[in-house]
């Protein structure tokens, strides 16, 4: 069954993961193909927003609701506090993909994350990264020679 989110897919394991890195292109009307094998995990209607690292955020609408209102909870009374909100919710945009799995890029999210023709998508477990490839190929780079130190981090957290 769809619910109203229009995502028909069963939210259980990795088989509702959104993993992986895929190459596209955005089209001459700013259109961006979804992978599809990502499509039934995304849904039909989607939110895209500003993305840190410059790259934009694009979250399957129940994923969006979840951190818009954890976010509308945060006390605004700090600076980086409203600054995040507002990076995250004022740049925000809800897209519908069409028969063919593509999504219209609004210019402003366009022009923020510099994006070119060529572009990556990479799948973070409950988002979609949406990258010029140039940029993404620079970023794993710097992130490469910094994994040690980061697993090292993340160790220290519990997390791995």
């Amino acid at each position: 069954t769809v619910d109203k989110y229009g995502d028909n897919s069963i939210k259980l394991g990795i088989t509702n993961m959104l993993i992986g890195e895929y190459l596209h292109t955005i089209d001459n009307k700013k259109r961006l193909a979804v992978p599809a094998k990502l499509r039934d995990k995304i849904g039909k209607k989607a939110v895209i927003t500003r993305g840190l690292d410059n790259c934009l955020f694009l979250y399957p609408l129940k994923e969006w609701e979840a951190l818009a209102e954890k976010l509308s909870k945060l006390p605004v009374g700090q600076g980086d506090t409203r600054s995040f909100i507002r990076l995250m919710l004022a740049g925000a945009s809800e897209v519908e993909m069409d028969s063919l799995g593509r999504i219209l890029i609004p210019d402003y999210l366009k022009n923020y994350a510099e994006l070119k023709k060529d572009i990556v998508i990479a799948g973070l477990y409950n988002r979609l990264e949406i990258w010029d490839k140039e940029k993404w190929s620079l970023y794993k780079e710097n992130a490469g020679r910094n994994s040690e130190e980061i697993a090292e981090k993340l160790g220290e957290l519990g997390v791995y």
